[in-house]
């Protein structure tokens, strides 16, 4: 799984660290982080939900062929 954050998009919302504490966090500046070997979602199953709460679509979770 690859996690894309848009960090011109973000707006520190924090809905993505509330959802899926195990993967994102948010920097000094408040912004939308990975959390250090997290990068691939570490097979958290709440990952899509934190990208669907965020309210600027700042997070992707792009479908991977199979």
């Amino acid at each position: 799984m690859r996690i894309d954050i848009d960090k011109d998009v973000c707006i520190g919302a924090g809905q993505c660290a509330l959802t899926a504490p195990g993967v994102f966090s948010q920097d000094d500046d408040g912004y939308s982080t990975l959390l250090p070997g997290r990068e691939d979602g570490a097979g958290d199953p709440m990952v899509r939900e934190a990208a669907r709460a965020c309210p600027v679509g700042a997070i992707t979770v792009p479908e991977t062929a199979g």
